[in-house]
């Protein structure tokens, strides 16, 4: 029987990709990388979601590659990274572009690919407890999963390169300060916390934050008229949806009575 690697379901808006392979610290193998390609495509496809939860069963968010079934392939390894490396890529592309946003909930250990994937997110959300490495240069690899990507843009160039190269383990509160990760949670709050953060999302009014990651993609290439004119186009856009028009009358009866 095969082992689950990927746990995928979806639900009044929400879709939860859950790493389900505890057992295995939730390693990144060939069928790893299939099931997530095939989950991040499925969210894609789905014009109803709202929300993209990205979580994992067990103690770690993952270790990244699977050594062992590296090994097991070494007659073709490198076909068979490549294979890998492109559905991993494949499901990032699909969930970066993708009009819902992604949430990452870190519940432990997140190194080499498992520490690209929770910085692909939109948010990051950590327990205490959990830990950012990255891993690859240990094992003498370099990046994948779009880490040389996100990385210099999250924390500069000079940190980027000192976390890839020299491969610190990073707490939560290292990571939260040096802009790796959004919000930090005790570790008994955090199962909570996630949910509430989730739903908020899941509340939002149609289109709106695919608005807001339209514009956020765009910024960095954009000059300020060109941010200005695409900011105008989205607002008024989304004033004029019936998804937003009703959020306002709603807002205007309470108002009305007090």
């Amino acid at each position: 029987m095969t082992e689950k690697r990927i746990d995928f379901s979806r639900k009044d808006g929400v879709a939860r990709i859950t790493l389900a392979n505890p057992g295995r610290r939730n390693a990144v193998d060939l069928a790893w990388c299939k099931a997530f390609a095939e989950a991040a495509m499925a969210c894609a496809a789905d014009d109803s979601l709202k929300c993209i939860l990205l979580a994992a069963e067990g103690d770690f968010f993952s270790v990244g590659g699977d050594i062992d079934d590296f090994i097991a392939n070494r007659d073709h390894l490198r076909s068979h990274v490549l294979e890998m490396a492109s559905l991993f890529h494949l499901g990032i592309t699909r969930l970066h572009h993708g009009a819902a946003p992604l949430v990452a909930a870190v519940n432990g250990m997140a190194a080499g690919g498992g520490f690209s994937l929770a910085l692909t997110a939109d948010i990051v959300l950590a327990k205490r407890s959990a830990r950012f490495a990255s891993a690859y240069t240990k094992s003498g690899l370099s990046p994948d999963g779009g880490l040389s990507y996100n990385l210099p843009r999250m924390a500069g160039m000079r940190r980027a390169f000192e976390i890839i190269a020299l491969n610190p383990i990073l707490d939560a509160e290292t990571a939260l300060d040096w802009g790796l990760i959004t919000r930090v949670y005790d570790d008994a709050a955090f199962a909570d916390a996630v949910e509430q953060v989730v739903q908020t999302l899941a509340a939002m009014p149609s289109g709106t934050m695919a608005a807001v990651k339209r514009l956020l993609a765009k910024s960095p290439d954009a000059s300020l008229q060109q941010q200005l004119d695409a900011e105008a186009d989205q607002v008024s856009r989304l004033a004029a949806s019936p998804a937003t028009l009703d959020v306002l009358q709603a807002f205007l009866s309470r108002r009305s009575k007090g």
